[in-house]
């Protein structure tokens, strides 16, 4: 009776091990708050010139990941135009990263029809994104001057509320 007790959780132990996803490469390479940020480069819509992170050292960056078909990102779009505007002249930069498969035509024509405008960029490759390990839309990193990530925001918020930009001037002094 012991042997097969001792068979059992044996048994048990090995599947439980097998069924386990060991901790990989991807664990260690995801954004993580009070680490730094991923290197990142990505293709503005406007000029279609290339934007890496490191070129954004001194300033604070607002990276949100979006998409036109996403109803959280259109109703946080507002706040995020209002929030833009009242950083205008500070050492802050929005980088909003559209995920759309249909690339500059779909995303001109969201803002067309719209009226929403954002420093908007690309992440042609996915790369960025893979290093940010988003799992859906939007999703917000807050990077501080020194490229250090210090919040992740899954979903939507109200970007020009007095308490965000309350946090973010205090990231820039």
């Amino acid at each position: 009776m012991k042997r097969l007790l001792f068979l059992t959780i044996l048994c048990l132990f090995f599947a439980l091990s097998a069924c386990t996803k060991p901790e990989s490469g991807l664990h260690s390479t995801v954004a993580r708050e009070k680490s730094p940020a991923p290197e990142f480069s990505v293709t503005s819509l406007e000029s279609g010139a290339p934007l890496k992170l490191s070129a954004l050292k001194g300033k604070v960056v607002l990276l949100n990941f979006w998409a036109t078909w996403c109803p959280p990102c259109r109703e946080e779009m507002p706040s995020m135009m209002k929030l833009n505007s009242a950083m205008a002249g500070k050492p802050f930069q929005m980088v909003a990263v559209s995920i759309d498969e249909g690339g500059k035509p779909d995303v001109e024509s969201f803002f067309k029809s719209s009226g929403f405008n954002l420093p908007t960029y690309f992440d042609a490759t996915g790369a960025a994104s893979k290093a940010y390990g988003i799992t859906g839309v939007p999703e917000t990193f807050i990077i501080d001057k020194n490229g250090l990530l210090v919040k992740k925001v899954i979903g939507g918020l109200e970007w020009d509320s007095a308490e965000v930009q309350a946090f973010l001037n205090d990231l820039m002094k």
